[in-house]
């Protein structure tokens, strides 16, 4: 059997195991790098990303976390002349409650002491000043968020929306990207670093002097020996833990989405992307919900949902397919390589992003054939907060639990991997994205109790 050795292995070429060997090789001069994939990079969890970013969180550590991460992507983005595709036209989250108070009181506990300047109130008293997002240029859009609570206002920075939506969160340090071309840029650089990309499972590790890695790759087994390893492996970390006896508090949940191309224009192409916070039942005919109730495994199509309804268009303005996506799977399962998508989600998830755009409603029943059915599996912790530091085994460490917002926390996760193990300075929130946080009885406690986990 041969072997190599490396100073460090990176188990997952997912796009935060990318952007760890990124940060260790371009930013801090590491060398001896590898990424370990069995198969083609950000082919899995990564693949089905949204692209989508946003800063605000229900909590500053997530807070000032991802507002890292999204310095670090505009860093890209300034070096390559926006090859990353970097747009900024906010999240709007919608929702029919006149007085979000509670919604206004997670947004000051995300933003923390700036919250007094970063949370402009909009109620139709004239006080204030709100730029729609016109422009989807990132150096040009504000930051904050703008809480619009004057319905006139509502339907005019947002004319798709339906009529008795009453308030209107617009995050305005948010937009998407383009993962797998920010990913490309990161290997290209990686590879010019002297990293190097093997392909091969890891099947076992061992761990002595060195970590033993036994990768079973197309060529055969081989061992792969490494000071140092980062478990990146996205909805395997939890695998790639138990070979360290570990058991990580990660569960792994299918989430899916559609895309198809708009071809009746239903959806403004400067729709920034939207989000119906609102639970609902689903709109059924009366045939329909009865049908649904005789058979078991559908009546809970009947009952109500949770809200978290994504919709935005897809392409820029010269585009015309849109993405929509609802997370209301909350059952862990086990991943396996080639998931069953339920064939029911393209209908109920138009039915329900038709409650925020109602023009949607004309593609009920009739989705083009062209569309897309996709999706991939959440590794995420139950406070939903990601894992990035070391492991308990010496020379091991984190770089996961960050399904659902992968894109917009991948460089910050690289980054901070790559301080923990070389020693640079780590900021404040360090240990509370690590590990250690789960002996923070305090700091669990808080999160347990918490209303909001922030996902969208």
């Amino acid at each position: 059997m041969k072997s190599r050795d490396v100073e460090i292995a990176v188990i997952g070429a997912g796009i935060a195991g990318i952007a760890t060997a990124y940060y260790f090789c371009a930013k801090l001069g590491r060398k001896s790098v590898a990424i370990v994939e069995a198969g083609q990079p950000m082919a899995l969890t990564s693949a089905q990303s949204g692209e989508n970013y946003r800063n605000w969180w229900p909590h500053p550590v997530m807070t000032a976390f991802t507002d890292h991460s999204i310095t670090l992507m505009e860093d890209i983005a300034r070096a390559t002349g926006n090859r990353i595709h970097m747009q900024r036209r906010g999240y709007a989250l919608a929702t029919r409650v006149a007085e979000p108070r509670g919604l206004i009181d997670q947004l000051h506990a995300g933003y923390g002491a700036s919250g007094a300047s970063a949370i402009r109130l909009h109620d139709g008293s004239g006080a204030g000043t709100y730029r729609p997002a016109l422009s989807p240029d990132w150096q040009a859009a504000p930051d904050g968020v703008d809480v619009l609570l004057d319905r006139a206002l509502i339907r005019q920075a947002f004319p798709s929306f339906a009529p008795d939506i009453a308030a209107v969160l617009h995050i305005r340090r948010a937009g998407d990207i383009a993962s797998q071309q920010m990913t490309e840029f990161m290997l290209e650089h990686f590879r010019a670093g002297g990293g190097r990309l093997l392909r091969g499972e890891v099947t076992a590790i061992e761990h002595g002097g060195k970590f033993a890695l036994t990768l079973a790759g197309p060529d055969g087994a081989e061992t792969l020996y490494a000071e140092t390893i980062v478990n990146a492996a996205g909805p395997h970390a939890a695998r790639i833990g138990r070979m360290l006896g570990e058991e990580l508090p990660i569960a792994t949940v299918l989430q899916q989405k559609i895309a198809f191309p708009d071809h009746l224009g239903r959806v403004p192409r400067t729709m920034p992307f939207a989000i119906d916070l609102d639970g609902q039942s689903l709109d059924w005919s009366d045939a329909e919900r009865a049908a649904l109730a005789e058979d078991a495994s559908l009546a809970w199509l009947t009952r109500p949902m949770t809200g978290g309804i994504h919709c935005r268009p897809d392409g820029g303005v010269g585009g015309k397919w849109i993405k929509l996506g609802w997370a209301y799977n909350t059952t862990p399962e086990q991943p396996v390589a080639a998931p069953a998508f339920d064939p029911n989600f393209p209908e109920v998830v138009l039915r329900g992003a038709s409650r925020l755009n109602p023009a949607l409603e004309a593609y009920v029943g009739r989705l083009p054939r062209e569309r897309v059915h996709y999706g991939g599996y959440y590794a995420m912790t139950a406070e939903n907060w990601p894992l990035i530091g070391p492991m308990r085994t010496p020379g091991a460490y984190l770089a996961a639990a960050l399904s659902g917002f992968g894109t917009m926390a991948a460089c910050a996760a690289g980054d901070l991997t790559a301080r923990w193990i070389t020693g640079v300075a780590i900021p404040d929130y360090a240990r509370k994205l690590s590990l250690a946080r789960y002996d923070d009885d305090a700091l669990m406690a808080e999160l347990r109790s918490s209303s909001s986990k922030g996902v969208l």
